[in-house]
């Protein structure tokens, strides 16, 4: 009876590890870049869809990022329009190219494709594919929070012998700033490759052991057409082949040796170090937050509660005191807005095409504003009146007690993002449209729009929040350039490259100082004035490369500013050192709120909400 028990599990086992060797053949596509200004993206991907329609032994295609060049609604209808040619399945995720810019912060790409992660099962395998961002800002790439809460679902539900192949945009490495979580999980499956793309280039990649392919970009580059991957498993290997649509496939490039796999999970693997909390114990975590989904907004502290929204559009209210949740409001679309209050509500927009106010005690709805499109941008409230810009091509002001529109300007060509300055009865903003606006306060009439002289919508102002002083308008913009503009006419007083000020901006408490973070190390502190440029000092605050926009906010003598590793800093502006550095967790940290009696609350992308004590 033994004998017989032993020979049925036998076979039962035969049968199951038989039925993960079938072979199949995909389509391995990625970095589309559809609306790329060299132009001949949708060409190349036309002729990709055709060639792989006419290859019968194809099973289903792989899109993995890239998708199109700046995640605007336009591309992703003409990419959609392209891909859905396609007369066999695919399967599709969004890369830093369909998120970092997106007008409509990850919602479009959902609207047009239905998901923006999938896992589904062929032949024996599981393959599970996760989005990347950033999203809305410019930071390492990023999966994110709620995929990573997914991830952990599918996982679970997956038998530890079932072979995966798992797909991202970006390689897992460090450029992706929490690598790890994926990996970590992924050594304790049965894991057999992974794909991505992101770097335009074919080549073997290692995970940490775990066998990698990054994939070519679609497009042509200096060839005359483009060209994608076909990948055929077989029962002992993965082959990987180049292809040229119309021209042929060539020999194999890249072979993976396929089984059962065994990783060793007790390897030391470098992971972000938390080391410079122990150099600074006076600061201390009064209490954490880890919302289900990426935060990136600064969280609002009003009536004892901490508020803020999350990328699946999710807005949550936090006891200042403990930290613990309060209430929740959900929208139908992801929240890029930073919350404002006015009286008892809290206002916001969200990339389901509202903006918002809820009672901030209860998380009711008070009113709702419908727009055109996502409002990425954060509301600023002065004297009963709301402001803000959505990616519709509009700018508002509504009434802060009701949300009637008291008028709107619609001259925009591009999303607005960040949050608007009120200087001299002007409304100063910037749009991903390459201008930065000036609006009249009292009708939204246009006062004047200035842009760098770069045709480039990456160069755009929009993402910093200007500061003014004594006539004078200062921005920062990707263009790594400092300006001061005269705030009456728009006209370009100076400008500096001096210190490769990206995004990050903030004004000194006397306004003698306009503050920057450089790409490598150091804050810089610009003299204020009309005339040329003059650089009042650097300093060298130890945070490495550096590129997120988290602006730099001076309280109580102390200057505060957060990093894209995580950390928090903050220096004396007269000694010009470092008071304390804090890590929170190992992705961007937001503009940080500084609160009285040496408090602060920060928000990461990964949907970490801290309060810190100093």
């Amino acid at each position: 009876m033994k004998h017989v028990f032993k020979m049925v599990l036998l076979a039962l086992c035969l049968q199951h590890s038989s039925s993960f060797a079938q072979k199949f053949k995909f389509a391995f596509v990625t970095d589309t870049h559809i609306g790329s200004p060299s132009g001949g993206a949708e060409e190349d991907l036309q002729r990709t869809v055709a060639d792989i329609n006419q290859m019968p032994d194809v099973d289903f295609v792989l899109l993995t990022g890239d998708i199109t060049e700046m995640g605007t609604d336009k591309e992703l209808k003409l990419a959609k329009s392209i891909i859905s040619q396609l007369n066999k399945p695919y399967y599709i995720i969004p890369g830093n190219h369909d998120t970092g810019w997106s007008e409509s912060g990850g919602v479009s790409f959902i609207r047009e494709f239905g998901y923006d992660k999938f896992a589904f099962e062929h032949n024996g395998y599981k393959l599970i594919a996760c989005a990347s961002g950033p999203y809305v800002r410019m930071s390492d790439g990023h999966i994110p929070r709620d995929a990573t809460v997914w991830l952990d679902s599918v996982l679970a539900a997956t038998p530890k012998t079932q072979p995966i192949i798992f797909i991202n945009h970006y390689p897992l490495d460090k450029g992706l700033d929490n690598w790890y979580e994926a990996t970590d999980r992924l050594k304790k499956q049965n894991t057999q490759f992974t794909l991505c793309g992101h770097y335009h280039v074919n080549q073997p990649f290692d995970a940490e052991g775990i066998p990698g392919t990054i994939g070519r970009s679609n497009l042509r580059a200096k060839d005359p057409v483009g060209g994608y991957n076909l990948v055929e498993v077989r029962q002992d290997s993965a082959l990987f082949s180049e292809r040229t649509p119309g021209v042929g496939t060539k020999p194999v490039w890249r072979r993976i040796a396929l089984g059962t796999r065994s990783y060793d999970t007790t390897k030391p693997f470098e992971r972000p170090s938390y080391a410079v909390n122990t150099t600074y114990p006076a600061v201390k975590k009064v209490w954490s937050y880890h919302s289900d989904a990426n935060v990136i907004s600064t969280p609002l502290s009003t009536n004892g509660l901490v508020i803020f929204g999350n990328s699946v559009g999710k807005v949550e209210a936090l006891s200042e005191k403990d930290g613990k949740l309060k209430w929740t409001y959900q929208t139908g679309g992801g929240i890029f807005s930073s919350p404002a209050a006015y009286k008892k509500l809290v206002i916001f927009g969200s990339g389901d095409g509202h903006i918002y106010a809820l009672e901030a005690r209860t998380g009711k709805l008070a009113w709702k504003t419908k727009t055109e499109a996502s409002v990425l941008g954060s509301p600023l409230v002065e004297k009963d009146v709301v402001y803000i810009g959505a990616s519709d091509g509009k700018f508002r002001a509504l009434e802060a007690a009701t949300g009637k529109q008291l008028w709107a300007f619609s001259g925009l060509e591009g999303a607005v993002v960040s949050t608007p300055l009120l200087y001299e009865g002007k409304i100063i903003f910037g749009a991903w449209d390459r201008h930065l606006y000036a609006l009249n306060q009292k009708d939204g009439s246009l006062a004047w729009k200035w842009n760098n002289g770069s045709p480039n919508r990456m160069f755009s102002p929009a993402m910093a929040i200007p500061v003014a002083h004594d006539g004078v308008v200062y921005l920062v913009a990707p263009d790594r350039f400092i300006t001061a503009l005269d705030s009456n006419t728009g006209q370009a007083l100076w400008r500096s490259k001096e210190a490769t000020v990206r995004e990050s901006l903030g004004l000194s408490a006397d306004k003698k100082l306009v503050y920057g973070k450089t790409m490598q190390d150091e804050v810089v502190a610009f003299e204020t004035g009309k005339t040329a440029p003059k650089l009042a000092w650097r300093m060298n605050a130890g945070f490495g490369y550096e590129h997120v926009p988290s602006m730099l906010i001076e309280k109580d003598g102390a200057v505060f500013f957060g990093t894209k590793s995580g950390v928090v800093y903050s220096i004396n502006p007269q000694t010009k050192q470092v008071n304390w550095a804090h890590k929170i967790d190992n992705s961007m940290v937001n503009t940080v709120n500084a609160r009285p009696k040496k408090k602060l609350i920060a928000a990461t992308m990964d949907g970490k909400v801290e309060m810190l004590s100093f």
